[in-house]
């Protein structure tokens, strides 16, 4: 019983070494073909399972965190693409003389009237209570920067939440079809024992 049990862990382990992984690093699951041949004994089953209940968690965990970032993104970017518009706004308007009314927002129910003068700076909060002032073209070209940054790391969010539900979903069949067989392995058991 132990040559049998050694090898099948032996094959456990290369099996869960997985080296496939997508471009940000998180491992691909693998897919068990046959589990007659990967399951070697009853022993193994539990230790199958318990593997692939692990792997799920890691991945609804790496889910969890990757759709926080996604709403993150998705609350930042259109901030970001707002600024850029003001900042060409202000960009198009700095040769003129005419000085521009606006209503500026003190808080979420608060307004005042605001003059802007032309000008060739603006200053952008940059976060945690820092502000700078930048020229005109060095804030676009910033803000067209961070657009861009966010706009690939919201492509890649996405990217990873569909490998991420392929593989939770990999690793669930793996856990149906592995619990199955040892029922049936179950039932054959029992039905050569009631023929004895």
């Amino acid at each position: 019983m132990a040559t049998t049990i050694a090898p099948a862990s032996n094959t456990l382990k290369n099996f869960f070494d997985i080296t496939k992984t997508n471009p940000r690093g998180i491992p691909q699951a693998p897919f068990v073909e046959k589990v007659e041949n990967f399951v070697k004994s009853s022993d193994d089953v539990q230790l199958v399972l318990s593997k692939f209940e692990d792997m799920i968690q890691k991945y609804k965990h790496v889910q969890t965190s990757t759709t926080q970032r996604v709403a993150n993104l998705q609350v930042k970017i259109p901030d970001i693409e707002k600024t850029l518009d003001m900042v060409r706004f202000l960009e198009s308007k700095k040769d003129s003389d005419k000085v521009i009314t606006t209503n500026y927002g003190l808080n979420d129910s608060l307004y005042t009237k605001a003059e802007i003068a032309p000008t060739n700076v603006v200053y952008l909060w940059l976060g945690a209570n820092v502000m700078l002032e930048y020229t005109i073209d060095e804030a676009v070209t910033l803000l067209n920067q961070r657009l861009n940054v966010a706009q690939k790391s919201l492509k890649s969010c996405e990217e990873d939440l569909e490998f991420l539900r392929e593989n939770i979903t990999t690793v669930e069949v793996n856990i149906a079809r592995v619990y199955n067989w040892e029922v049936q392995k179950r039932r054959e058991q029992r039905e050569e024992e009631s023929s004895r």
